[in-house]
């Protein structure tokens, strides 16, 4: 029984705090918490999923935060800049703008993965680069100013309704379900693809993939890619959440990012770490401040209880995974 509470010890964690949280606070298990719970996570939920391909590569990007605030503040921008009426101030507009936010993270994003694949610089010093490089071009954007969305356009209702309105039939807000959906896309992808199965192995020995015949590079670039997107979209649907672009948003997301993962049991050494432990992990840190928020514990006190616990998952993870405690 200790055994299989040890290899599952992530959703363990994840169960005791939800209990904890639930005899804690009356106002845990209402609908509207558990509902604004989830959307403030989806940011999260989308920078964690692309940290944890870069992480399975051996790699880490210190990035996300600051092109999320780099993708949040652009779609501000472009939808404040949308006619009243027109083609361009309804869905197609729209779509456009959240386009080019998610392109302007993979673009990001490839720079990174460009110098950490081909030019071998070490992924810490490359994506905290990158960190200051992003967060500047937002104070640049922005000339250090927030862009709040017009609330006369057609655009800003739909940016609104996307934010903070309900799924059709589900209920569920369309963040969560945006999640939901990616993370889905990527448990098959990780899963089932053959760009999935090389990732793990380039993090898991990347000697033996070269030795193989396989480009390892071109792993190495494309989670980078895929992690400045999915950042990019992280800042769209917090922009989207809070009805501003900032370009003070993503502070500490890639820190937050990082530690779901590792709380899921990935491994900062590459080639361990899977999406439902991620999502697991994301879960645990989101559960760890709401609780904190109902009781109104404050803020600086919060971050020593949640690097307590941090530190507590990390060192139960590193105990599970001694070979005697899996025999």
């Amino acid at each position: 029984m200790l055994k299989i509470l040890l290899r599952n010890n992530s959703l363990v964690i994840l169960v005791a705090l939800f209990v904890v949280s639930a005899l804690l606070s009356n106002a845990f298990l209402s609908v509207g918490n558990i509902y604004n719970l989830l959307r403030q996570l989806s940011p999260l939920f989308l920078a964690s999923i692309g940290m944890l391909l870069v992480i399975n590569t051996a790699g880490i990007d210190l990035s996300v935060g600051s092109i999320a605030a780099a993708g949040g503040l652009l779609v501000a921008i472009l939808v404040s800049m949308m006619p009243p009426a027109g083609a361009m101030a309804g869905p197609i507009g729209l779509l456009g703008a959240i386009f080019l936010s998610i392109a302007l993270g993979a673009v990001l994003g490839a720079v990174s993965g460009a110098l950490v694949a081909f030019s071998e610089l070490a992924p810490f010093i490359v994506t905290l680069a990158m960190m200051t490089i992003a967060r500047g071009m937002t104070f640049m954007m922005s000339n250090g100013q927030p862009t709040r969305l017009p609330y006369d356009l057609e655009a800003s209702d739909l940016m609104d309704q996307f934010g903070s309105g309900g799924v059709p039939f589900l209920g569920l807000p369309w963040p969560v379900v945006l999640s939901i959906l990616v993370a889905l896309a990527f448990y098959f992808i990780m899963g089932y693809t053959t760009f999935g199965r090389m990732v793990i192995a380039t993090g898991s020995n990347e000697t033996a993939v070269r030795l193989a015949g396989i480009s390892e590079k071109r792993y190495k670039f494309l989670v980078y890619v895929i992690s400045g997107a999915l950042a990019g979209l992280a800042g769209v649907v917090s922009t989207a959440r809070t009805g501003v672009g900032t370009p003070i948003t993503g502070v500490g997301l890639e820190l937050d990012a990082i530690a779901a993962c590792v709380i899921g049991g990935a491994l900062l050494s590459g080639g361990k770490g899977t999406i439902v432990n991620t999502v697991i992990g994301v879960l645990v840190l989101g559960l760890i401040g709401n609780v904190m928020n109902l009781l109104s514990v404050p803020v600086y006190p919060q971050q020593i209880i949640k690097g307590l616990i941090i530190i507590f998952a990390v060192l139960l993870q590193r105990f599970s995974n001694r070979p005697g405690a899996r025999t």
